[in-house]
C-alpha cells in the first residue's frame, strides 16, 4: 500500500534547490524568447531574474517551465519595456489564393520585409511567435496544401555591439 500510493518525502533543501532550479530555467527562458523592444536586443538572464524577483513571481512546481515562462512575459509587460522576439516567415502562395489570403494574414504579420508577386506570391515577414499556429492552419486550409511556409528564423534580434553617437 505505501509503495503504490505512498509520496516519497522530500527534504527542504532539494525542494529549495528543485525550486531555485526552475526559477532558474524560466528566467533563461525569457531572456531567450524575449527582447527590448525599442532596441531590439535580448535581456540577459540575471537581468530577468531580478525582474522576477521585483514582481514577487513564485515558482509552481506543478506547471511546466514553459507555461511559467509565458505568464512571466505577461507580468513583465507591465513594468518593463519587453516583448517577445518577432519570428521571421516566408510564405509562397499559389497565384490564384495569394490576393485574398494576404488579406486575411494582413492583421497577424507584424512587419513585411519583402514581398514579390510573379506567378506566386512570396513574402518575408515578422510575426508575433503567439500567431504562429493560426497563420499555418490558415496557409495549410486555404491552399489545400499548395502553399509553402517556411521558418527563416526564430527570433529576430540585433547581435553585435551598439553603436553610441
Amino acid at each position: 500500500q505505501i509503495l503504490s500510493k505512498g509520496e516519497l518525502q522530500v527534504s527542504d533543501k532539494e525542494r529549495h534547490t528543485q525550486l531555485e532550479q526552475m526559477f532558474r530555467d524560466i528566467a533563461t527562458i525569457v531572456a531567450d524568447k524575449c527582447v527590448n523592444p525599442e532596441t531590439k536586443r535580448p535581456y540577459t538572464v540575471i537581468l530577468i531574474e531580478r525582474a522576477m524577483k521585483d514582481i514577487h513571481y513564485s515558482v509552481k512546481p506543478n506547471k511546466s517551465t514553459k507555461q511559467q515562462a509565458l505568464e512571466v512575459i505577461r507580468q513583465l509587460k507591465e513594468t518593463m519595456q519587453i516583448e517577445r522576439a518577432h519570428m521571421r516567415l516566408r510564405f509562397i502562395l499559389p497565384a490564384k489564393e495569394g490576393k485574398k489570403l494576404k488579406e486575411k494574414l494582413k492583421p497577424l504579420i507584424k512587419v513585411t520585409e519583402s514581398e514579390d508577386f510573379q506567378e506566386q506570391l512570396e513574402m518575408v515577414c515578422l510575426i508575433d511567435p503567439g500567431c504562429f499556429r493560426e497563420i499555418d492552419e490558415l496557409i495549410r486550409s486555404e491552399t489545400k496544401g499548395k502553399g509553402s511556409l517556411e521558418v527563416l528564423s526564430l527570433k529576430d534580434v540585433e547581435e553585435g555591439d551598439e553603436k553610441l553617437e
